[in-house]
């Protein structure tokens, strides 16, 4: 089964974002500090009547949830890739100081949702991208649905200690080490495939990004050498094949050698957030260098002619936590300050204050950018003496 989500919709993505509302500039890394936005409630109290609202139109049954709101699409539950990005945003809201016991318990809810979408019957074992039978028919393994669940396991294990997440992220980076192309003759050989569905061979960003995060958080959770290794090789692949001129990151290259060269925010935030991982387990200067060197670069380019508010909130959230955890190493107010700027010009300009949702295009509200803003408005509820938790 062919998921509809991938390529057209994350190009869709980019595509429908330019259409949202409003002008406000997003300040980059030259602008004046941004004012603290004029919102009701401070950042916690505004994540979480966002999840509130998420819950209440994209609730699908138990534990589940849809794509969109209202639903136009033909299958009665969400994609993998969208559903983890709500359990992100739960396990964010969870790591918010004193938010309770409820909101840990939601976060367990949602950890339960991944599993009508665990597909054990292959080797390796991973989530596939539709949920299997009974509830669905299944669908093909991408990699990068499969590391962002890993780095939120990975989130999970840091603050609650337990050790079937932990186990369950191993489980995951097994299937991204067999994910790494192993012909020599290909363009820019190595590289993890983006998927495992017959009808891409690319090698993306996006697949060796957070794999090299994930690899570096098990070397530090572990000491095992293997993954620091592997970690490693992705972000050096990364870097060799996808790195441009302006030191930003391009998406994808495939098999012709032919590359894609838009510039996503996510790309910058998992190549940014790996480079500060692996400085963390390596001790070398230079990786922190290059993350600090690539989130002054981002910050320049997304900060001029409005291009962050034209990338999908979906990609901005991942960029946004990876400047923290870069911010958790060394320390830059403008990465919080661009936060702010981007949540105030979102609560103000296209938030639906009857319903709570965030309609940055015209139709069906995405679940995938619900779930972007409360990650966003979460973590800006975080002090930065626990961004050192966040994967």
């Amino acid at each position: 089964m062919r998921r509809r989500i991938g390529i057209s919709t994350r190009v869709a993505g980019g595509l429908l974002a330019v259409a949202m509302l409003g002008t406000l500039h997003v300040p980059g890394a030259d602008a004046a500090p941004a004012d603290e936005p004029a919102q009701p409630g401070g950042a916690a109290a505004r994540a979480n009547a966002s999840y509130d609202a998420l819950n209440k139109y994209f609730g699908a049954g138990p534990g589940l949830l849809l794509e969109e709101y209202p639903n136009e699409q033909q299958n009665p539950y969400s994609y993998i890739w969208p559903y983890s990005q709500a359990a992100v945003a739960a396990e964010n809201l969870a790591g918010i100081p004193g938010a309770g016991r409820k909101a840990a318990a939601e976060a367990e809810r949602r950890l339960d949702g991944y599993e009508p979408y665990w597909n054990a019957t292959t080797t390796p074992k991973g989530y596939d991208s539709y949920l299997r039978p009974p509830l669905g028919q299944g669908g093909d393994k991408f990699y990068d649905d499969n590391e962002w669940i890993g780095l939120h396991l990975i989130q999970h294990y840091q603050r609650t200690g337990d050790r079937s997440s932990l186990a369950r992220a191993k489980e995951i980076f097994a299937l991204v080490v067999h994910g790494w192309d192993t012909d020599p003759s290909h363009p820019c050989a190595g590289g993890v495939y983006w998927t495992q569905a017959p009808w891409s061979q690319d090698r993306n960003t996006v697949s060796n990004g957070p794999g090299a995060e994930l690899g570096a958080h098990l070397y530090l959770l572990t000491k095992d050498r293997s993954y620091l290794t592997w970690a490693q090789r992705m972000y050096e692949w990364t870097r060799d094949c996808m790195l441009a001129p302006n030191g930003l990151y391009w998406d994808h290259i495939d098999l012709a050698g032919n590359i894609e060269k838009t510039q996503w925010s996510y790309n910058q935030g998992v190549m940014l957030g790996a480079g500060t991982l692996l400085y963390k387990a390596t001790g070398q200067q230079r990786y922190l260098t290059e993350a600090k060197a690539l989130a002054n670069a981002s910050l320049a380019f997304y900060g001029s002619e409005d291009r962050l508010w034209k990338q999908p909130t979906r990609f901005n959230a991942i960029w946004f936590k990876n400047l923290l955890i870069l911010d958790s190493v060394s320390h830059d107010p403008r990465y919080t300050k661009v936060m702010k700027a981007y949540s105030a010009r979102a609560w103000s300009e296209v938030r639906d204050p009857a319903t709570g949702l965030f309609h940055f295009a015209e139709g069906p509200v995405q679940l995938l950018e619900q779930a972007g803003m409360v990650q966003i408005d979460s973590l800006l509820a975080w002090p930065r003496s626990r961004y050192d938790e966040l994967a």
